[in-house]
């Protein structure tokens, strides 16, 4: 009944995914390529979780 209020977690992380990887786009521009390639592991280590979410969503 209540569903509708119930937060996406999907969603949620994959706004964070999106914002790193342009945090990590915006990095690599100014041509800091540390800190471009940690941003780049925290964007797959997102979409990690976003995969497990997908697999457990459809089954």
């Amino acid at each position: 009944m209540f569903s509708i209020f119930k937060k996406n977690p999907l969603k949620k992380l994959t706004q964070q995914y999106n914002a790193k990887l342009e945090e990590a786009m915006l990095a690599q521009r100014k041509g800091d390529i540390r800190s471009y390639s940690m941003l780049t592991a925290e964007a797959e280590q997102i979409e990690n979780q976003i995969k497990v979410l997908e697999k457990a969503t459809q089954q």
